[in-house]
């Protein structure tokens, strides 16, 4: 079937806002087998908005809208999908009872234009409740067959809506069911990984979809089957040969997230991890405590942004830092050495680097190392952040991706060594894809 996303609303057109709802609602359709061929914004104006409705349901068999739904005069999303299907808007007492109720448990007082959001036409339409705000949803159906399923702008609304009353109703129009997992992989980019398995890519079912973001890649594997458990098995098929093929780059499976993991991995291994950061600020210490739980496993976190902090906290010589600079291996290792000692942790990790906009020590934008220490033996990580020199927040998150993968790494190779161990006094850092690469004809240590 087909499928198609309208985005209602001037501030999306306008890019005051990130139209997150679409890339969200893009992934689950292609999950639930849906075509998808169009997608469409347009500004909070009747009749632009009426004319995109109408192409899309001449064209797609689903159309699904966000936005549009508040109660304010600029909110017409009703108002045009019914003017595009034929339909009068009528007051359903059910949802204004609703709407009602909603207003009396939050102890707000209703206002009179909120009775708009309880307006739907009487034919051709089912209402969804919405159960985090005070804009039902609905699908209004057209005279060809064609469906317009209209949910609130607010994303926790909408993906509330989405996942229990419309994805549950977009199923049962299928005659097919389901089944989804994701590989989160790491330290391979996404044109590198799909040159890896591209049978896998191009294959029908169960597809595998890459999703991207700052250092990872999620490979969505879907298949669709009258059955469920033959869909199950043969996404559990795929799974587990691309977890054959890529080793150790795969973090995990239907994870929460790489932090999660790694924060698994060290109450799984009893051990206790320091962080000294100067780039990136405190990100890793944040990505790490943003875990339930971390605080059984993570001691210590400092962020020694200038050098008088690094000599005075970690105890780096000022010499090191004289002759190599702040961003340079040897400041990373010392950092690590350094924290792990403070904070007497079973790991310590040092990330140095240069985020911008300037350079810095004449060393470019988007140059970081990145250094892990334990008790006996110490690897450094030399990253060059392509595209960063007007952009700090790309060089530090992907520092933090980095530093966390780096973590993982280690203690999945436990109790065995990690490769790439460096010479403390004279470190030689390697390169993560490049490791990663490697650890493909390494994959069963």
């Amino acid at each position: 079937m087909k499928a198609e996303i309208i985005a209602i609303g001037t501030e999306l057109l306008l890019g005051n806002i990130v139209n997150t709802n679409a890339q969200y609602l893009s992934k689950e359709l292609a999950a639930l087998g849906y075509d998808m061929y169009y997608q469409s914004v347009v500004g909070d104006n009747f009749e632009r908005a009426t004319n995109v409705i109408k192409d899309a349901v001449n064209r797609s068999d689903i159309v699904l809208i966000t936005g549009g739904l508040g109660p304010t005069p600029d909110d017409l999303s009703k108002e045009a999908a019914a003017k595009a299907l034929g339909l009068d808007l009528c007051l359903n007492e059910e949802c204004l009872k609703q709407i009602e109720n909603y207003f009396k448990k939050s102890g707000r007082k209703m206002s009179d234009n909120n009775r708009k959001q309880a307006l739907f036409p009487n034919e051709r339409c089912i209402i969804f409740e919405n159960l985090n705000g005070t804009a039902p949803g609905c699908a209004m159906i057209a005279q060809n067959g064609s469906e317009v399923l209209l949910m609130p702008g607010v994303p926790r609304e909408m993906k509330m809506m989405f996942e229990q009353q419309i994805k549950p109703y977009l199923l049962k129009k299928t005659d097919k069911t389901i089944y989804s997992e994701n590989v989160l992989v790491a330290g391979i980019g996404e044109s590198m990984l799909t040159s890896l398995i591209p049978e896998y890519i191009d294959s029908a079912d169960p597809t595998v979809s890459p999703y991207c973001k700052t250092g990872l890649v999620t490979l969505r594997v879907t298949s669709a089957d009258k059955d469920e458990a033959t869909a199950k098995q043969k996404c559990d098929k795929t799974v587990n040969e691309l977890k054959n093929i890529l080793g150790k780059n795969v973090c995990g499976v239907n994870v929460k997230s790489l932090e999660s993991v790694v924060v698994e991995q060290l109450k799984t291994k009893k051990l206790h991890l320091a962080t000294a950061e100067s780039c990136t600020g405190g990100m890793l210490s944040k990505a790490i405590t943003s875990v339930p739980g971390a605080s059984e496993v993570f001691d210590f976190g400092a962020t020694t942004y200038s050098n008088e902090m690094k000599q005075k906290l970690l105890l780096i010589d000022r010499k090191i830092i004289a002759s190599h600079g702040a961003v340079s291996p040897e400041t990373a290792v010392n950092m690590a050495k350094g924290i792990l000692n403070y904070a007497n942790a079973d790991i310590g990790v040092g990330i140095t680097g240069v985020a911008g906009p300037g350079c810095s020590e004449n060393k470019p934008v988007g140059l970081v190392y990145i250094a892990l220490a334990d008790k006996e033996s110490v690897w450094v990580m030399k990253l060059n952040v392509t595209g960063a020199t007007n952009d700090r927040d790309k060089v530090r998150e992907s520092a933090t991706v980095n530093a966390l993968n780096m973590i993982r790494r280690y203690l999945t190779y436990l109790p065995n060594k990690m490769p790439n161990e460096t010479d403390f006094n004279n470190p030689i850092p390697y390169k993560p894809e490049e490791t990663a690469l490697s650890e493909l004809a390494i994959k069963g240590v």
